[in-house]
C-alpha cells in the first residue's frame, strides 16, 4: 500500500474507528522493518481514538512526528540503560537530549524506567532501579521538568504473592524491600503504579478450565468476592483489585494504578490456545468499550481506567512464539488486523452487562466443571520478548465452587 492509499484508508478508519473512548492508551512498538513512518502513524493513532502513547524508548522521528498533536506520551528507559542511569550526571544528559527538546511541543507527562525488573531475578538490574528512578527524577527537576514530567517503572502481575480473593491481594515477601522503595518514590513523586496485565496467558496455558468469555468480558457468570461481596465478570478486573488491595495492605490506598500493557493475539502458534482474531476483536472491542463507559473496577467504581492496549501495530522482527508477532491492532500497511466493532451505537455506559462487576449483597455461586486442584489463584510467569526478556504474569480466577464461597 503506498501512500496516498494508506491516507484514504486512515480516513476510512475514522468511520469504523469513531473517537469516542476517554483517555485509550496503545502501545506503539517498533520491532519490525516493514512500519510506516511516524507521521504516517499520528493520524492512525488518532482514527482510534487513542490520546495516550507508550514509546519503548524516546525516538526523537515519533516524539517529533507527534509535536502539536495533544498526544501524551510515556518514553521508556530500557533494562540495559538502568546501571549508566544511576549516575545523575548520565541522567541528567539523557533528560537534557531526549526529553527537554520535545516540550512543550510534545507532551511528554512520563518516564518508565526499566521494565518489570523485580521479578527477573537479576539483582544486577534490580540494585539499579531506584537509583536509576531517582537520578532522572533529578534530572527533571534540575531543568524545572518535574511537575509536567513523572518517573514510574512497569510490574509484572508476578510481583503478587496473593491474588485470590481480590480483597486479600498481597505482595511478595522477598520482594518487599526493593518494591517499598519504589512505592515511597512514587508517593513522593506522585507518579502512578504500572502493571501489565495478561488475562491472554491464562486462557493459553489452561484452555480447558478457564472459562474463555471469563477472559474476553463475555456475558459469564463470574466469580464474587467472599469478603466484599464484589462481583468480577472478567479476569483483568480482578487483577487490578488484587494489586489495589495489595497497594492498600502497605497503605499506600490513594497510589494511582495504570495498566500499561494488556492485549490479545490474533494469530498464534499450534500450541497457543485462543490466538484468533475472533478472540482478539471481541477482548480489545470489549476493552475499549468498557474504557468508553468511564467505569472503574468493582474495587474502584468511581476510578478511572488508564489502560495502554499492546499493540499498535504487528511487530514482524519479534522472536519467540507467533504470538508475539501479532499482538497489533493493525498491519504494517495501515489496515485492521481485525475489526473491532465498535460504533457510536454500541458504546457501553455504566448501566451496561458488557463484562466488568458489580456489588452485590449476597454470594453467588458460578458454575465451571473442573478440577478441585485448580480451585485457587495461581501466578506463573510466560516469557517474551519486547526491547529485553520480559516475564508476563498469569493471573488465575477461582473457577470452581469451592466452599469459601458457599
Amino acid at each position: 500500500m503506498d501512500f496516498p492509499e494508506f491516507f484514504c484508508y486512515v480516513s476510512i478508519l475514522a468511520c469504523l474507528f469513531p473517537i469516542m473512548v476517554n483517555s485509550i492508551g496503545i502501545n506503539y512498538g517498533q520491532i519490525a522493518n516493514n512500519l510506516p513512518s511516524p507521521e504516517d502513524v499520528v493520524p492512525l493513532v488518532k482514527s482510534i481514538g487513542a490520546t495516550k502513547v507508550k514509546l519503548y524508548d524516546a525516538d526523537p522521528r515519533v516524539l517529533k512526528a507527534f509535536a502539536n498533536t495533544d498526544v501524551e506520551f510515556m518514553v521508556g528507559l530500557g533494562n540495559e540503560y538502568l546501571d549508566k542511569m544511576r549516575d545523575p550526571t548520565n541522567a541528567q544528559a539523557w533528560v537534557k537530549e531526549n526529553i527537554q527538546p520535545h516540550l512543550p511541543a510534545t507532551k511528554i507527562t512520563s518516564i518508565f524506567v526499566g521494565n518489570e525488573v523485580l521479578t527477573l531475578n537479576d539483582t544486577s538490574l534490580s540494585d539499579c532501579l531506584l537509583p536509576a528512578m531517582q537520578s532522572v527524577h533529578a534530572a527533571l527537576l534540575n531543568f524545572g521538568l518535574d511537575k509536567q514530567v513523572t518517573v514510574t517503572t512497569t510490574h509484572s502481575l508476578a510481583i503478587l504473592q496473593t491474588s485470590y480473593p481480590p480483597s486479600a491481594g498481597a505482595f511478595r515477601e522477598d520482594l518487599m524491600d526493593p518494591l517499598c522503595e519504589t512505592l515511597n518514590f512514587h508517593q513522593k513523586t506522585g507518579s502512578p503504579f504500572l502493571i501489565n496485565a495478561y488475562p491472554y496467558f491464562a486462557y493459553k496455558g489452561n484452555p480447558e478450565q478457564v472459562p474463555l468469555d471469563f477472559v474476553l468480558f463475555q456475558p459469564n457468570q463470574g466469580v464474587t468476592d467472599p469478603q466484599t461481596h464484589l462481583h468480577y465478570d472478567n479476569m483483568l478486573y480482578a487483577q487490578i483489585d488484587a494489586v489495589y488491595s495489595a497497594l492498600a495492605s502497605l497503605d499506600y490506598k490513594k497510589l494511582p494504578v495504570h495498566i500499561s500493557e494488556t492485549g490479545w493475539p490474533s494469530k498464534g502458534d499450534e500450541d497457543e490456545a485462543g490466538a484468533t482474531p475472533e478472540n482478539a476483536e471481541k477482548y480489545n472491542g470489549n476493552l475499549i468499550k468498557l474504557m468508553s463507559g468511564k467505569t472503574g473496577t468493582p474495587m474502584r467504581p468511581n476510578s478511572d481506567l488508564n489502560i495502554y492496549i499492546f499493540a499498535l501495530f504487528n511487530e514482524n522482527m519479534k522472536p519467540g512464539p507467533t504470538s508475539e508477532r501479532n499482538y497489533g491492532l493493525f498491519k504494517p500497511d495501515g489496515t485492521p488486523a481485525y475489526p473491532l466493532g465498535i460504533t457510536p451505537n454500541n458504546v457501553v455506559g455504566r448501566n451496561t452487562t458488557v463484562g466488568g462487576g458489580s456489588f452485590g449483597n449476597a454470594v453467588t455461586n458460578p458454575y465451571y466443571p473442573m478440577s478441585s486442584s485448580t480451585g485457587y489463584m495461581s501466578i506463573s510467569s510466560a516469557r517474551q520478548q519486547r526491547y529485553q526478556l520480559l516475564g508476563h504474569v498469569v493471573l488465575m480466577v477461582p473457577l470452581l465452587i469451592i466452599k469459601t464461597l458457599v
